[in-house]
């Protein structure tokens, strides 16, 4: 049994030593927020830990929702420094060690020059205040926000404030339409229902970001984002390429990690619509990434049907 510790706001480590080097230096590039270590090694002192078998993660009946209230909780104890263990045979723990640390990485705060300093803390905690946590589905949201955030840095290390403030409140509307339940499956017409959510999602989160400082022009910026990301950039549409790193972001997000929810919530037919629809907002260059990540075996198959 090996093990690779990653410790989440406890500085970062790039030498890896453990198994072949291709492997943890692909690792330490996906993950450059988190310091890697050997389990056994030094694990710190009075660290907690999330423990992870390889082998209970890749079971059929790998109960995800109990992975991340244990993660969320972990992070919000006292927002210092905690772990993530993964526990496995050495030729398994580096791949299981991606798609786990995926599953995670709402809570690794990588940041670039752009979201550096007090006015993103600021936002950070005017986004966290919005939100009731206490609520099944806004805590659901809550995370999937950090986690798009997280996506948008991952595929665009450089990325600006403007599209990483679109990341965090792209659904900002859900919490006045669907903080305790979800109503898109009743929608007769779902392309129109999701443009709607986009259009009032912006002019929300453009007062918000008016309240803790962002100036007008990026503020407006971010609202135009937020107000186009359910649907493909028009040709000529100069915000192109900051529009399709959000949707690729936001699309990878529900794969990785609400997509099991939602089939759990909305059902295997609700699910195959979803599935498609959010497939179709991926760029062939962000698809890359969903072979590296653990779905639930009906959302896995629905993907394999569409590619074939």
């Amino acid at each position: 049994m090996s093990g690779l510790r990653a410790t989440f706001r406890g500085g970062v480590s790039r030498g890896q030593t453990h198994g072949s080097p291709w492997e943890w230096e692909g690792l330490a590039r996906e993950f450059p927020a988190v310091r890697l270590q050997e389990i056994p090694g030094d694990p710190g002192t009075g660290v907690p830990s999330l423990p992870l078998q390889v082998e209970e993660w890749e079971s059929q009946n790998f109960n995800f929702y109990e992975m991340d209230g244990r993660l969320d909780a972990l992070a919000e104890r006292d927002f210092g420094p905690f772990a993530v263990d993964v526990l496995g045979g050495p030729g398994e723990l580096a791949r299981a060690a991606g798609e786990i640390l995926t599953r995670c990485q709402r809570w690794m705060d990588r940041r670039n020059e752009a979201s550096r300093g007090a006015l993103f803390d600021r936002v950070l905690i005017q986004h966290r205040g919005s939100h009731d946590l206490a609520k099944p589905l806004v805590r659901a949201d809550y995370d999937h926000a950090l986690d798009t955030w997280q996506w948008v840095l991952r595929l665009a290390p450089d990325a600006d404030l403007a599209t990483q403030l679109a990341a965090l409140f792209h659904d900002v509307e859900r919490l006045a339409s669907e903080a305790d339940a979800r109503v898109e499956h009743h929608a007769a017409d779902y392309q129109a229902f999701k443009n709607d959510h986009a259009e009032r999602g912006a002019e929300l989160a453009e007062a918000l970001l008016a309240w803790v400082g962002v100036d007008a022009g990026t503020r407006e910026r971010a609202a135009r984002l937020i107000a186009a990301h359910e649907h493909l950039p028009e040709p000529g549409d100069p915000d192109a390429a900051a529009l399709s790193l959000l949707n690729d972001a936001d699309a990878l997000s529900f794969f990785s990690l609400n997509s099991a929810g939602y089939l759990d919530y909305f059902g295997p037919e609700a699910t195959r619509r979803k599935v498609a629809y959010t497939l179709r907002r991926l760029r062939p260059e962000a698809r890359r990434y969903l072979d590296g990540l653990r779905l639930r075996p009906a959302v896995a198959a629905e993907l394999e049907a569409l590619a074939a």
